[in-house]
């Protein structure tokens, strides 16, 4: 069994990486670290540098966890991207990170956290960002 991990270069992503690392190793499981890209966007701030992902995966050695990197492009619904792979991959835990959003930002916007917490029929741990 593995754990699933949605990350993002933000301190919300790295607050969600640092948590799935910590479940990994308490469980003695492996950690699969999605990054996604949406297909055709010429400049996506979510899609993590080369820098970001190793010293992502060297968090994850450091701590003796066995760490896999999936960066999968998706077109409309990162969600059902996020749900499909941990599917696919049968993962014991899926890993997100919350963030601080309006109610107009939720109704115009969406919520692929909420949508990833009311669909995912497996445990999903949501991690807030630490405050500065």
């Amino acid at each position: 069994m593995s754990i699933l991990v949605g990350y993002v270069p933000t301190p919300v992503g790295e607050a969600a990486v640092t948590a799935a690392i910590e479940e990994a190793t308490l469980r003695g499981q492996d950690l699969l670290i999605v990054n996604s890209q949406r297909e055709g966007a010429l400049a996506d701030t979510t899609v993590a540098s080369a820098e970001d992902l190793d010293r992502v995966m060297a968090a994850a050695r450091d701590a003796g966890v066995t760490a896999t990197v999936l960066r999968p492009t998706h077109r409309d619904d990162l969600t059902e991207s996020i749900l499909e792979l941990a599917e696919e991959h049968d993962v014991s835990l899926i890993v997100i990170g919350l963030r601080q959003r309006t109610q107009v930002g939720k109704f115009i916007m969406g919520s692929h956290a909420q949508r990833i917490l009311l669909q995912a029929e497996r445990p999903v741990l949501a991690v807030k960002a630490r405050s500065a």
